[in-house]
């Protein structure tokens, strides 16, 4: 189940992505996010109330839910014209709890861990734009979105479906340097590229991160 959830929450990564460069209209993007949103939350309710009271299960379905209602907060948000503030505060949440799942999985799985980092990264990122009004981190957050989302949700869920869930911290280390250059990529794309699109200064609060 988590597998399938990771390959949903790259599909989505990528559509914020590019709602946030311009490329994909708000209510389309909004439509989308709403979709996997409830469809990971279906997900998550029935592998909890499958785990039997089994806290590592229990663990690992939490950070579903989190992703869940961020797309479907997301979908809301830009379907009903929320204002985005409560959706960037939530984000932040989500932020510091990725930080926790990452120290948890250090020891055991530190891939995950690295994965757990990026995530952390790009839901802060999502705080600064919606909640704390850093328009201007706009083009940014929708190139880390596109470049990293992929690589840290569809690539090793594809891996694990398959059975090939890779271990050590030399997997690990390689995941860490791609992702740190992915973020440096989009950052100079965000300042040199033809597609920084970014929303009006005067109403950061009311740029959804399908926009």
């Amino acid at each position: 189940m988590s597998f399938i959830c990771l390959i949903l929450s790259g599909a989505a990564l990528l559509i914020n992505g590019l709602g946030l460069l311009g490329r994909i209209p708000g209510r389309d993007s909004g439509v989308f996010n709403l979709l996997i949103g409830t469809v990971q939350l279906v997900l998550a309710v029935l592998a909890a109330a499958a785990a039997g009271g089994d806290t590592a299960v229990l663990l690992g379905v939490s950070g579903v839910f989190l992703f869940g209602l961020t797309y479907l907060y997301v979908g809301l948000d830009a379907l009903l014209g929320l204002g985005s503030a409560g959706l960037g505060w939530f984000c932040g949440l989500v932020a510091v709890l990725a930080l926790f799942y990452s120290a948890g999985s250090l020891a055991a799985d530190p891939l995950l861990a690295v994965l757990w980092l990026d995530w952390a990264v790009l839901w802060f990122l999502f705080f600064l734009l919606l909640a704390r009004g850093r328009a201007h981190l706009a083009a940014f957050t929708g190139w880390a979105a596109l470049l990293t989302g992929p690589l840290t949700t569809v690539v090793p869920a594809l891996l694990g479906l398959s059975g090939a869930w890779p271990a050590g911290w030399g997997t690990a280390g390689t995941a860490a340097a791609a992702v740190g250059i992915l973020l440096a990529a989009a950052w100079l794309l965000a300042r040199t590229g033809p597609a920084a699109v970014r929303p009006p200064a005067e109403e950061p609060a009311e740029a959804p991160l399908s926009r």
